[in-house]
C-alpha cells in the first residue's frame, strides 16, 4: 500500500513539473477500459489534444495516449503505441502543452515523428516556441490573392499548369506512378525560402530513403523541415504528424517566409481521421469514410494559402492516393473540390516511358489565367488542344483508320507528337526555370504552325 502511495505521488510531482509556471496541483486519473487503442479514464479534467502518460505499477512509464473525446463523464484517449503495459486502475497524467506543438527554427535541417521527437540521430530538439496543432482559424479577407508565380523547376507545370505562390495543388495518381519522384523534383527546382515535408503513412524504407537524400545536401537542408510517421504508427501519431508540418509551415508563414509544404500523403491522412472517427463510434457515409474524416482534410488544406498581415505565403503541395486508379473516390473528390487545382498522373503515360507522367488535359491549375502572361495562356491552351485531340482518336491511329487531311489539328498533333513528348518529359535530376520553361512552349507552338 505504501509502496503504490509512494509511486502515485512521484506520478503527480512528474505531472506538475510537465506544466511550466502552473501553481495548480494537476488532477489525475485512473484507466477504466481499454478497447483496442481506445483507451477510456475517469477523473481526469484535461482537454481534448492533451498528451497523457499511463504509469504502471513499477512506476516505469507506458506509452503517452492522446485525448480525443468525452463520454459520460469519462476521458476517451488513443494510444500512441502500444497497450500491453496496461492494466485496470492505472494512473494517467496529463504533460506538456494541450493542443500546442513546438515550433521553431530549431527544426530545420531536422527529422521528427509525430510526437515531435527527433528520429534522425542528431539529438533532442529544443524550442521555446508553442503553436495551436489544429491552426488558428482566420478571416477569409486575412488570406491574400494568389498573383505571383511560384517556380517549380519542371517544364511540363510552369509551362501548362502554372503555379502561383500561395496556391494549394493536389498531385493525383494511383500507386507506383511516380508521386514520389515527382515531389523530388518539386524540393530541387523550386524557388521556396523554405521547405516543409510531412510524410504520414509511408513505408518505413521509403521514409529514410528520403530523409538521407534531402538532408544530405546542406543548402537544402538548412532551409528543410522534415516529418514522418510511417504506416505501421497509430492513427492519431499520423494525424498528429500531418498536423504538426503544417503548424511548422504556418511559424515560418508568420515570418514572412515563402514555405513550400508538401503532405505525402492527405489520403494516408483521411484514413487516419478515418480510424479516429470509427473508434469514436462515427458510421460510414462517403463509400466507407465518415464525414468527419472529409472535414479533417479540408481543415488541413484551408490552412495555407497567402497571409495579408506577415507577407508570407504556404504554397501547399498534396498528394492524393486515387486507390484502385479511382480519380472519383471520396478522397480524390474532396480534394479537387477543395485544392486550387490538381495534376494527374497517368499510368498509361507512365508505362510508356514517359516522366513525369502528366496528364495534360486531365490537369488544372485554377490560378494560371490570374498569373500567365496572355500569350503564355495561349499557348498553353493550344498545347493542351493537340494533346487532347491524339488521346481522343489514340485507338483509330493505332488501328490505322484515320486517314491524313481528314482533321487539320490531329494532322498536326500527329506531326508533333515527338517534340512534344520531348517538351514533356524531363529528367529527374534536370531543373528548368520559368522562364526557360515558357521559351520553350513558345519554341514549340511555333513549331506546330509551321507544321501546319
Amino acid at each position: 500500500m505504501l509502496s503504490q502511495l509512494a509511486t502515485e505521488l512521484a506520478a503527480l510531482s512528474q505531472s506538475r513539473a510537465g506544466f511550466a509556471g502552473i501553481a495548480a496541483p494537476v488532477r489525475l486519473g485512473r484507466i477504466v477500459s481499454c478497447d483496442g487503442l481506445l483507451v477510456e479514464a475517469t477523473g481526469l479534467d484535461a482537454p481534448i489534444g492533451t498528451i497523457c502518460r499511463a504509469v504502471g505499477k513499477t512506476g516505469a512509464d507506458t506509452p503517452a495516449a492522446e485525448v480525443i473525446g468525452f463520454r459520460s463523464g469519462h476521458s476517451l484517449m488513443m494510444m500512441l503505441g502500444d497497450t500491453v503495459q496496461l492494466q485496470p486502475g492505472t494512473l494517467v497524467r496529463p504533460e506538456g502543452h494541450p493542443g500546442m506543438v513546438a515550433v521553431g527554427e530549431a527544426f530545420l535541417g531536422r527529422a521528427i515523428d509525430g510526437a515531435g521527437h527527433a528520429i534522425d540521430g542528431g539529438g533532442a530538439i529544443r524550442s521555446g516556441t508553442f503553436r495551436p496543432l489544429g491552426g488558428k482559424r482566420e478571416a477569409a479577407l486575412e488570406r491574400g490573392s494568389v498573383a505571383e508565380p511560384f517556380d517549380t523547376g519542371i517544364r511540363a507545370v510552369n509551362a501548362c499548369l502554372t503555379m502561383g505562390l500561395g496556391q494549394r495543388i493536389g498531385i493525383v495518381a494511383g500507386s507506383g506512378v511516380g508521386k514520389s519522384k515527382l515531389i523530388d523534383m518539386l524540393m530541387q527546382g523550386s524557388d521556396a525560402d523554405i521547405l516543409v515535408i510531412g510524410l504520414i503513412g509511408e513505408r518505413g524504407r521509403e521514409v529514410s530513403d528520403f530523409v538521407a537524400r534531402h538532408l544530405h545536401d546542406p543548402e537544402r537542408r538548412q532551409r528543410t523541415a522534415i516529418v514522418a510517421v510511417p504506416a505501421d504508427h497509430a492513427a492519431n501519431l499520423r494525424l498528429r504528424g500531418a498536423q504538426h508540418a503544417v503548424a511548422l509551415a504556418e511559424y515560418f508563414r508568420a515570418q514572412g517566409k515563402r514555405v513550400m509544404l508538401v503532405i505525402d500523403s492527405l489520403t494516408r491522412v483521411a484514413h487516419a481521421a478515418r480510424e479516429i472517427a470509427f473508434a469514436l463510434g462515427d458510421c460510414a457515409a462517403l463509400r466507407g469514410y465518415p464525414a468527419s474524416a472529409m472535414g479533417v482534410i479540408t481543415k488541413l488544406i484551408e490552412r495555407a494559402g497567402i497571409s495579408s498581415s506577415s507577407g508570407g505565403a504556404i504554397t501547399g503541395i498534396y498528394t492524393v492516393l486515387a486507390d484502385g486508379d479511382d480519380h472519383n473516390n471520396p478522397v480524390v473528390d474532396t480534394a479537387r473540390a477543395i485544392l486550387d487545382g490538381h495534376i494527374v498522373l497517368s499510368r498509361e503515360i507512365a508505362q510508356r516511358g514517359q516522366f513525369p507522367a502528366i496528364d495534360i488535359p486531365a490537369s488544372l491549375s485554377r490560378v494560371m489565367d490570374d498569373i500567365a502572361a496572355p500569350d503564355h495562356r495561349a499557348f498553353a491552351r493550344q498545347l493542351r488542344a493537340l494533346i487532347a485531340a491524339h488521346d481522343a482518336n489514340r485507338d483509330l491511329l493505332i488501328m490505322g483508320a484515320y486517314s491524313p487531311g481528314s482533321d487539320a489539328q490531329l494532322d498536326r498533333a500527329i506531326a508533333m507528337q515527338g517534340a512534344i513528348r520531348a517538351f514533356l518529359a524531363q529528367d529527374l535530376h534536370e531543373t528548368v526555370n520559368m522562364a526557360e520553361s515558357c521559351d520553350a512552349l513558345a519554341v514549340l507552338m511555333a513549331d506546330a504552325t509551321a507544321a501546319a
